[in-house]
């Protein structure tokens, strides 16, 4: 089996310090994360969901299984209570979160995502789907599969256990 690429699969330019900004694979990673959240937004605003703060998916993720406790929370997100607070007080008010008392220890308060936040997690997961869908379609699978597997590698994590991210404020 030749290792050779066909002559119709795109050839990539070599990496050199004279590309221009626009090719530096950091730029196209932001570029490519800013349209992809630009899509996103504007797909969950035309479904209603218009008040949706840039840290909230990753509380939606968090919360998508099980309510935590704030302090839980904030360790699976990474950040301190006081941030997770802020977040939480913010998606509390726009009707994303609700606090509940713990079943097992009444002194405990858990955070829970209420039916707007469910639904909006599922929106975004549609939206996620849907755009895997696009991607496969005009692109193949094998090649979003290895785009897929060069972005684990980038975010250092080939075996797929980072499951959370930490917010960006």
């Amino acid at each position: 089996m030749s290792t050779r690429p066909s002559s119709r699969a795109r050839r990539l330019p070599a990496p050199t310090a004279a590309r221009t900004p626009a090719e530096d694979l950091g730029i196209l990673l932001t570029s490519a994360l800013g349209a992809f959240k630009d899509r996103l937004h504007a797909h969950l605003a035309a479904a209603g969901y218009t008040d949706l703060g840039p840290s909230f998916g990753f509380v939606f993720r968090s919360l998508a299984d099980e309510p935590m406790s704030l302090a839980q929370l904030a360790s699976r997100l990474g950040i301190t209570s006081q941030g997770t607070l802020k977040i939480v007080d913010e998606m509390e008010r726009r009707g994303y979160v609700q606090r509940k008392e713990d079943d097992a220890d009444q002194r405990v308060r858990r955070v829970a995502l209420t039916g707007r936040g469910r639904s909006a997690l599922r929106e975004a997961r549609r939206f996620h789907a849907g755009v895997e869908r696009e991607l496969t379609k005009s692109l193949g699978a094998r090649r979003v599969a290895d785009a897929r597997a060069v972005l684990e590698v980038l975010s250092g994590d080939e075996a797929g256990t980072r499951r959370w991210l930490r917010p960006v404020w």
